[in-house]
């Protein structure tokens, strides 16, 4: 490599590819939290893209579902996943295919 242009590029590749590792190695260390550990508040807040305050005005009117253990807040990986879940909105679709099924057994009853 006497080029000093293939030696710039050789080491922005290598920059490049323990750019890679270091975005891997989050993804995995949140995959470790989502195996069913207890996230702290503030692991939550970074889970589900919220301040901490809001999480704390959640949990204040019990809109949120955690385990507090004295004055500590833990919150489970997968009931944050079922709480969010929750507010899905269903696609034209969906509704369109429920009211067809709701019509057609109320037209059953009274028959």
């Amino acid at each position: 490599m006497n080029n000093p242009f293939e030696l710039i590029d050789a080491r922005l590749s290598n920059i490049e590819t323990l750019l890679l590792d270091i975005k891997h190695q989050h993804k995995d260390s949140k995959t470790e939290a989502a195996s069913g550990e207890l996230l702290t508040i503030r692991q939550t807040a970074e889970l589900i893209s919220l301040s901490v305050p809001t999480i704390y005005g959640l949990v204040s009117r019990s809109q949120i579902p955690c385990m507090k253990k004295g004055k500590r807040l833990y919150f489970s990986q997968k009931e944050l996943t079922d709480w969010i879940k929750t507010g899905r909105k269903k696609t034209s679709a969906e509704i369109q295919n429920e009211a067809t099924n709701f019509i057609s057994r109320k037209a059953l009853y009274h028959e």
